[in-house]
């Protein structure tokens, strides 16, 4: 955004919030994307240091524009990647001009609903996650506006990113995709990366520029486990519209690597053992990818055992379906339908549960103790293991202590990931088994929470 459009948005901004106390839902237009320099005066979100005499740090806008990948997400569809990817598919235009990419690499809302202020070369900005500013941009500012019900908020523009279900379905409307906006294999096979997630681990990298509740001092687990529940939700979800969809099989649905690999001799081959062709899948029937279920099944039985086993069931009977050539859609699209119920289920019940030291262990050792089951299950499913194992000890040092051979050893797990082609089962699962003889030392889950 250049200097004049951001002169004009705090023009903008000023003028609302001179006159935030006489507003009315009357009075604003909601609907309309401003652009991020609205929020980028110092004495709003822009300032330089954090302050300590507001409920809110004021450095919000600082964080996202200085150290927030998500504000050069526009400028990456310019790299010589993009554009290579965009030769590949032939687009007709330019990757930083092609609606497709411009869905989740930008705020690019229609026309009719930008303010004179916006410009999508801000990238994922403010409004992406928050709404819609022209409605709440002045009535944000008045005393009372953080006891106001999300409702009330939402009927301005503003969404609700305190809720963590809510939180994660803003996030995943990129990092899994929607009916409208997506990753396919077509998209994969130019260069674009497949798309994972863990909501905790994603957050702590950005890093977060937000304040978490300083009552819940599990609160991070609960970020975890909630993410999760959403993911996979939202993943059955997908399954299920891509079964019933005209293209099948689509295989963004499958893992990558159970074709994309480094070859090796037969007999030097992990997967060509009763190991690395697990459950009922054919002999030449590429895997499918249930790393957005591996990890979280553990969440799942320390909560609820019975929803578990249906959880279970539902995703056995997809591993069968999935497992052959032709599998019946219309069965694939109504089990992913089914365990996209009992996630969302699950979502409600971790969203408000209390969460805490031995919970966060018992979790810990479950998931170490199932190591050859994940890591036979493949790269994204041991990928998903270790960002479980390194959120979930986040939260473990934040409350207890620092570990460090146990930090060490979930290390360990992330070095075995850098190249995909390259994983390895065997040597994964022997590296998380270090996890969990580590985790199960005497006096590891002692004691309550904090």
């Amino acid at each position: 955004m250049n200097w004049a459009k951001k002169k004009r948005s705090r023009l903008v901004w000023s003028a609302l919030v001179l006159t935030a106390g006489t507003l009315h839902a009357a009075d604003v237009v909601v609907g309309k994307y401003n652009g991020p320099g609205g929020c980028a005066a110092s004495s709003c979100h822009g300032s330089i240091q954090p302050k300590t005499t507001t409920h809110i740090p004021q450095n919000e806008y600082s964080i996202w524009a200085g150290q927030d990948k998500h504000a050069r997400a526009y400028q990456v569809l310019s790299n010589s990647v993009s554009v290579r990817i965009g030769k590949i598919l032939k687009l007709k235009s330019a990757p930083n001009q092609d609606a497709r990419c411009l869905a989740c690499h930008a705020l690019a809302p229609a026309t009719e609903m930008r303010a004179q202020s916006f410009d999508v070369g801000d990238g994922v900005s403010c409004e992406h996650c928050h709404g819609p500013a022209s409605g709440w941009l002045g009535p944000h500012t008045v005393k009372d506006w953080e006891t106001k019900p999300a409702a009330d908020k939402q009927r301005l523009g503003m969404d609700d990113t305190k809720d963590l279900i809510a939180r994660t379905e803003k996030c995943l409307t990129c990092h899994l995709g929607t009916a409208e906006k997506f990753v396919d294999h077509e998209l994969i096979a130019a260069g674009h990366p497949d798309l994972t997630f863990e909501l905790n681990l994603f957050s702590a990298v950005q890093p977060r520029h937000w304040k978490e509740p300083n009552d819940n001092a599990w609160h991070g687990v609960q970020i975890w486990a909630v993410g999760e529940a959403v993911q996979l939700r939202d993943g059955m979800s997908r399954l299920a519209r891509r079964a019933q969809g005209t293209v099948w099989p689509e295989y963004a649905e499958l893992d990558c690597f159970a074709c994309h690999h480094s070859l090796s001799k037969p007999d030097e081959s992990w997967r060509l053992t009763s190991e690395g062709y697990y459950g009922e899948r054919k002999v030449g029937v590429p895997a499918w990818n249930t790393s957005r279920y591996a990890v979280f099944r553990f969440a799942v039985q320390e909560l609820n055992g019975e929803m578990g086993r249906q959880l279970d069931s539902d995703v056995n009977k997809l591993q069968g379906l999935l497992g052959v050539l032709n599998g019946n859609r219309e069965e694939i699209a109504a089990t992913a339908k089914h365990a996209s119920g009992l996630a969302a289920e699950l979502a409600r019940q971790l969203n408000s549960k209390p969460f805490d030291r031995a919970y966060t262990v018992r979790v810990m050792r479950d998931i170490a103790r199932e190591s050859g089951t994940i890591s036979f299950a493949g790269q994204r499913s041991a990928e998903q293991a270790a960002m479980a194992l390194d959120s979930l000890y986040a939260a473990y040092k934040q409350n207890v202590k620092e570990d460090g051979e146990l930090r060490a050893a979930i290390n360990g797990l992330f070095q075995q990931l850098d190249n995909p082609s390259s994983y390895d089962a065997p040597r994964f699962a022997a590296q998380m088994q270090r996890v969990g003889s580590l985790l199960g030392r005497e006096g590891m889950a002692g004691g309550g929470s904090r």
